[in-house]
């Protein structure tokens, strides 16, 4: 049974349309990757799935009772607040001592109940933040970015570590991605948002297509991190599916990472 379905998806804040048409399914216990230039309504999509953003129209269908697990982007921590891990994760829905100290052993943070959240690393708040979300037994985890600022290695692992979890579990995961290269192996399918879906398939596919070559930089100049996906045209009937990238289309790249350090990246997932 299909977990999340939207269906012409379209969302306006301050006048401006934010997102247009998007439709998409998550499917049971798949990975779902997407991917887009700063602006492109990646976090929005997110909200709305989660049902804390207003529509303009369109729709967004849940499986009943769907459990959803949620890993934001960043948590803004106010330092002078004193807030353990333990505490945290009993925040809304308190839990049993062992059942925090299992799912922290199971995130790699084992013996961090007891310390201010303040006073961890970003890499371990990631996984307090992930093993919160795992109380609930989710049927989905949805996360927001939920590597940024941390280190290529830490990346690495923290998708390691998410691509386990789905495979214990049998959770799907739909997860916003800032660094495909890292991500690019655990995903069953990948999505590229530019206020629409722009192309889409699954990773052994696209991955040596001409046109996600284009697309996300690979070539003389090795994979790339950081990127601009600007779009001057419409995709009209076809949009959402895989497209040839011809002279019509804009697509602006800024080279940040060397071919070794990619390959690194992509090898430690």
């Amino acid at each position: 049974m299909t977990l999340i379905e939207t269906k012409d998806l379209t969302v306006r804040l301050g006048g401006a349309e934010i997102l247009s048409g998007v439709t998409l399914t998550i499917e049971p216990a798949e990975i779902v990757t997407i991917v887009g230039p700063n602006g492109s309504g990646k976090s929005t999509l997110l909200r709305s799935i989660l049902g804390i953003q207003t529509l303009a129209s369109g729709s967004v269908t849940r499986k009943a009772g769907l459990r959803i697990g949620y890993v934001p982007q960043r948590l803004h921590i106010d330092r002078p607040m004193p807030m353990t891990a333990r505490r945290f994760l009993s925040l809304p829905k308190r839990c049993t001592d062992a059942q925090a100290t299992q799912v922290l052993s199971r995130c790699g943070v084992a013996g961090v109940e007891n310390r201010q959240l303040a006073d961890l690393s970003g890499g371990q708040l990631q996984r307090v933040l992930l093993a919160r979300a795992l109380l609930n037994q989710p049927e989905i985890l949805i996360l927001d970015e939920p590597t940024q600022g941390l280190d290529q290695p830490g990346e690495a692992a923290f998708y390691q570590l998410i691509e386990e979890v789905r495979r214990e579990t049998g959770a799907a995961v739909l997860l916003v991605s800032h660094d495909l290269h890292v991500v690019m192996a655990a995903s069953d399918r990948v999505i590229c948002l530019n206020g629409h879906v722009c192309c889409q398939g699954a990773p052994d596919v696209v991955r040596d297509a001409p046109e996600y070559r284009a697309l996300f930089g690979f070539g003389t100049q090795g994979a790339l991190a950081l990127y601009r996906h600007d779009h001057d045209h419409n995709h009209g009937p076809g949009q959402g599916v895989p497209h040839q990238h011809g002279p019509d289309c804009n697509h602006d790249h800024d080279h940040g990472h060397n071919h070794s350090s990619a390959k690194k990246a992509h090898d430690h997932v």
